[in-house]
């Protein structure tokens, strides 16, 4: 117990930039994923064509090399970024492009005929696709986004590649220092408790867009 509230601010400081780092991540990936899905299937062809090389590039290689290269690859073309603004843009990324093929499925999955009928009653794409298709496509990948948000919360460890303090180098560091597993102990818990938190509200939010 000493040893856990000694190693507690640590620990603490390692949480908040996981937290931080998730939040960011997931209410910029989210959208965008949802836009790049929406143009995989609407768009004209060489915009799906583009889109689909970014997926097949994003979803073909590791994340850790995806953050290595952002972070220091993209300097030697003269873009030099912050570490935490670096796994930012390599996390959205990433993230960004299974969240397009996810809204891509629930798209596809939408029969047919319900867009002949928002074109028949002459409803208005726009507004047929937001009121009528989007609930419906939101309620099929519910499911398969909320496995990509827990991951999410379980992938921001990554980020010690390249050298941000988060929660489980935080634990790693305290491991080395006390020569105990005590730390990673407290590491895990903390990871379900976040996992247990993030699962409750992904429920929630599954209720609702059930009807």
């Amino acid at each position: 117990m000493d040893l856990i509230i000694q190693i507690w601010p640590s620990l603490m400081n390692g949480l908040q930039t996981t937290l931080s780092l998730f939040t960011i991540v997931l209410l910029a990936s989210l959208p965008l994923g949802l836009i790049l899905g929406v143009l995989r299937v609407f768009g004209p062809k060489w915009l799906q064509g583009l889109i689909g090389i970014y997926i097949y590039v994003m979803r073909g290689t590791p994340l850790m090399l995806q953050l290595m290269f952002v972070f220091f690859g993209l300097p030697f073309v003269g873009i030099s970024m912050a570490r935490f603004s670096a796994a930012l843009l390599a996390y959205i990324l990433n993230y960004a492009a299974y969240f397009a093929e996810i809204f891509r499925g629930g798209i596809n999955s939408i029969p047919a005929g319900q867009f002949e009928a928002i074109h028949v009653l002459q409803i208005g794409k726009v507004r047929g696709f937001r009121r009528i298709i989007l609930p419906q496509v939101f309620r099929v990948v519910m499911p398969s986004v909320g496995n990509e948000v827990i991951s999410l919360v379980k992938d921001t460890s990554l980020v010690y590649v390249i050298g941000i303090g988060e929660l489980l180098r935080a634990g790693q560091i305290a491991v080395n220092t006390y020569a105990t597993l005590v730390p990673f102990l407290a590491v895990g818990v903390l990871y379900l408790l976040v996992t247990g938190v993030v699962t409750f509200a992904l429920n929630k939010v599954e209720q609702r867009v059930e009807y």
